[in-house]
């Protein structure tokens, strides 16, 4: 930013202590208790930590796959904490895949746990690079939401193929396949994106979000993001955070700001009433998706509905105009009615 504001990011700590209970189990877990090996004529059992990674595995896995995400709708991952029924899915599972760079701090030490016993894939740092990070304003970390930036999260596509083809080559054809089919759509989808944040005004390309899961749209679309709570949803916004924010949003004629739905709207409230009582009258945009996707059985459900969707009320809250699909997603927007 270059407005002459700061907003203080905060890094939740990487873990916490798992239940006993959980640590028990995984314990428990060996080599001769984990079947890893699947069979050439089922489909390969696929475990993910959240929605973004699991949406990637069926489109790119096809009837090849089952796929089963521990973290569904309006579920935090900065806040989520294993369970016994999510070690036994881990342990039932012939390949796991998380996101990695600390996104899913709390559930570190079980998933380092079965990587002993069976395929268990950080697919962020497998597939960019550190030095391709955002890093936290204080220095204590680096930003996880990379599926924020579709060009950037269409580099998890190989590394999922790949893995998948490895562990089940009769499907490797059908597998290289989907993945070149499901890579254009991203790639389709990164420049609707970059066309439709660049129809808003200027003096207008400024985002107001509860907490910093949007750095990565920012960098990419060429959007000024505010996060109130920082890269952790741990992190509690102050009343100066609130404070300083209204002033921005007032001093910048911010016209909305945008609510997640994975995390309480309160704060969101207190900047705009403090906005208003500053005489700046400033509303709600619209619910953003941002560490979770939609409803299953939803275009929202979808990582490609999950950008479109928080891309449309983005536009529209800030004076732009939504363009048309382009012809490499008329499939995947025909399927969804719209």
């Amino acid at each position: 930013m270059t407005n002459g504001y700061r907003i203080k990011l905060r890094l939740a700590p990487l873990a916490r202590s798992l239940p006993l209970m959980v640590l028990s189990a995984v314990a428990g877990t060996t080599v001769a208790n984990a079947d890893s090996t699947p069979s050439n004529d089922t489909p390969l059992d696929v475990v993910v930590t959240i929605g973004m990674i699991g949406d990637v595995v069926k489109n790119v896995g096809g009837d090849c796959v089952t796929v089963t995400a521990l973290m569904g709708p309006g579920v935090d991952p900065h806040l989520y904490q294993a369970s016994a029924r999510d070690v036994q899915a881990f342990r039932d599972a012939q390949v796991i895949f998380y996101s990695g760079y600390t996104l899913e701090g709390q559930l570190g030490d079980v998933l380092e746990r079965f990587s002993e016993t069976k395929p268990t894939v950080a697919v962020s740092p497998a597939s960019i690079p550190p030095e391709e990070l955002i890093t936290v304003q204080d220095g204590s970390g680096n930003d996880p939401h990379l599926w924020m930036d579709a060009g950037l999260w269409s580099r998890i596509v190989p590394t999922i193929a790949g893995t998948m083809t490895e562990l089940r080559p009769d499907c490797g054809d059908a597998i290289e396949a989907n993945a070149a089919s499901y890579a254009a759509q991203l790639a389709a989808l990164d420049d609707w994106v970059h066309e439709s944040v660049a129809t808003i005004p200027e003096d207008r390309r400024t985002m107001i979000t509860a907490h910093d899961a949007f750095a990565y749209y920012g960098r990419a679309y060429g959007i000024d993001v505010v996060g109130i709570q920082g890269i952790s949803t741990e992190a509690e916004a102050s009343v100066a955070d609130i404070r300083e924010t209204a002033d921005m949003v007032a001093e910048l004629g911010v016209p909305a700001v945008f609510v997640e739905t994975t995390i309480n709207p309160r704060t969101m409230q207190a900047v705009i009433d403090a906005a208003r009582q500053g005489g700046h009258d400033v509303e709600i945009g619209g619910e953003l998706y941002s560490d979770a996707m939609g409803d299953d059985g939803t275009a929202s459900g979808t990582y490609i509905g999950m950008i479109h969707s928080n891309t449309v009320h983005i536009v529209d809250a800030l004076g732009g105009t939504v363009p048309p699909l382009p012809d490499a997603l008329a499939g995947w927007a025909e399927q969804w009615n719209l």
